[in-house]
């Protein structure tokens, strides 16, 4: 009876270990589908409905010195929250398995604030940049697991375009200058700018439909 009790115990801790689930993981695929339309679309009519205020904000964006820092600071706080202690309740959540890295964490959640008060304080040169390429990589992960394993096809469009948040994402981190060549070129002329405006509003409303009737 003895043995048996202690398997059922084990068997009952094994399937609690396996059922916790990282916040990511628990995010739909209609949600997920949601989210980025309602981020596509958003940003895409303002483009369109504004032309003039957000041609001349994207332009000045590279260089935007008030925006900067909350830019490269949440980007910071987000990663730093993948490495969180326990005990810190809601902050503790986002705490991700690092596997072979895991005793890197305690040594991360130091380096982690130091380099973003560096960042802020030290980097001048196209922050604003920086800080949106460190977002697009943190954004991209929850975006990915909510398509992972699902079975319809269409859920493609939301890894495509979170791997390209993350393409996107490493070069405009250390590469910034990429970034704002592709403001460059895209608000040089207003129909190039009114095309590239109209392709993401399709995107988002594509994801949207899809969202809507098949995730």
């Amino acid at each position: 009876m003895g043995a048996i009790a202690h398997s059922i115990q084990h068997q009952s801790f094994y399937c609690l270990k396996i059922t916790v689930m990282h916040p990511y993981e628990t995010i739909s695929l209609d949600t997920a589908g949601y989210v980025l339309a309602a981020w596509l679309i958003g940003l895409h009519c303002w483009m369109l409905m504004k032309p003039t205020a957000s041609r001349n904000f994207l332009i000045k964006l590279p260089r935007n010195g008030s925006i900067a820092p909350w830019l490269m600071g949440a980007g910071m706080f987000w990663f730093w929250l993948l490495v969180a202690p326990d005990g810190l309740g809601p902050l503790s959540k986002l705490q991700m398995d690092l596997g072979e890295f895991n005793q890197a964490k305690s040594l991360l959640r130091i380096i982690i604030p130091i380099a973003a008060l560096g960042m802020i304080t030290q980097v001048k040169e196209f922050l604003a940049i920086r800080g949106i390429g460190l977002l697009a990589l943190m954004a991209a992960a929850p975006l990915i697991y909510a398509a992972y394993l699902e079975s319809p096809s269409s859920r493609l469009l939301i890894p495509i375009y979170a791997y390209a948040m993350v393409f996107g994402g490493l070069f405009w981190v250390g590469m910034p200058f990429t970034l704002r060549d592709l403001i460059t070129w895209v608000t040089k002329t207003e129909s190039r700018f009114r095309i590239s405006a109209f392709a993401g509003l399709g995107y988002g409303v594509l994801v949207l439909i899809c969202a809507i009737l098949w995730w």
